[in-house]
């Protein structure tokens, strides 16, 4: 089973995509299993009351960076849980989301796949404080008994407004190659010969006068054909 650490200050909007359709039952399965660090609970203050994690950016700039603190401490509290799950420590790995990071692809998420925890940083506002990440690389190589990884990805080339939408797109990726997930290996399209275009019935589709065929080809029963045919589509 691999384990999701996601560190967000969002987890009703997580929860929202995470507890549907494949990834749901993939939890309920107990192949993946998803926990949460909200970098709030880690700054002083009463209960109820509001914990600020964020401040002006040094040198001026618009709108404001998260604190680096709340941030490594909500990551050192999701390590300590991979402490305490196995005897055997397997590898867990620290994902830093980054528009100038290396782009993330399904290459990558066969490489996560084989970690034991995935821990997900997800930023808010202008970013988070740049010392949080060094301070994170530093706490992963004075651990070889945790052999902590860190890796700095970006998903796809537009900036989102938080690094919720990129850490789920990882671990729908990650849970979808996992075995057993899609029932069947084969449903992995990029392990098959698959087509951007796909259809199902009825054959032709009647739209304000106009008809809309199903291609012949799909319709012949030869694969290698079906199967050419997909890959100039």
């Amino acid at each position: 089973m691999i384990r999701f650490h996601l560190i967000t200050l969002f987890q009703d909007a997580c929860d929202a995509y995470l507890n549907a359709s494949i990834i749901e039952r993939a939890r309920k399965e107990k192949k993946i299993a998803v926990k949460y660090q909200n970098p709030r609970d880690f700054v002083a203050g009463k209960a109820g009351s509001y914990k600020k994690v964020d401040d002006k950016p040094y040198g001026g700039g618009p709108g404001m960076v998260m604190t680096a603190l709340p941030v490594v401490r909500a990551v050192e509290k999701a390590l300590k849980h991979v402490e305490r799950s196995t005897s055997y420590i397997k590898k867990p790995v620290i994902i830093w989301f980054s528009p100038s990071g290396k782009q993330f692809t399904n290459r990558d998420a066969d490489k996560l796949a084989k970690y034991s925890d995935i821990v997900l940083v997800c930023g808010r506002y202008e970013g988070i404080d740049e010392r949080a990440k060094k301070i994170l690389k530093t706490l992963a190589n004075g651990s070889p008994a945790r052999r902590v990884r860190v890796k700095e990805f970006a998903i796809g080339e537009a900036v989102y407004t938080g690094g919720e939408v990129p850490a789920l797109a990882i671990v729908d990726a990650v849970t979808r190659r996992l075995p057993g997930v899609l029932g069947k290996d084969v449903s992995v399209e990029e392990r098959r010969v698959a087509s951007s275009a796909v259809y199902t019935r009825p054959e032709t589709i009647l739209y304000k006068g106009k008809k809309y065929r199903v291609p012949k080809v799909l319709q012949t029963g030869h694969h290698a054909n079906i199967d050419k045919w997909r890959k100039e589509s």
